[in-house]
């Protein structure tokens, strides 16, 4: 069995150019990540190749501009799971 893993975005368009890296972490970390994110019905997308490119970003940190197309996905993901609600 694998070890859970989680990687959090935020994306302020009024302070960022980018969205930034602001949890990570595997185990109880990335429960306690997926938790908080049910707490307030924060889409969760599952994403191997993602989760293990953004796992590589600093937290704090924005995402390089070569993972900009990835994210956007994941944005788009996003808003189509807001829109239904």
């Amino acid at each position: 069995m694998s070890k859970k893993e989680a990687v959090a975005l935020q994306y302020d368009k009024e302070k960022n150019a980018a969205p930034k890296v602001t949890a990570k972490g595997s185990g109880k970390t990335a429960q306690k990540i997926i938790e908080i994110a049910q707490i307030h019905e924060i889409p969760i997308k599952k994403d191997k190749d993602l989760l293990e490119m953004l796992s590589k970003v600093e937290l704090d940190k924005e995402v390089p501009s070569e993972m900009y197309k990835a994210v956007a996905e994941v944005f788009s993901f996003i808003y189509k799971m807001t829109k239904k609600k």
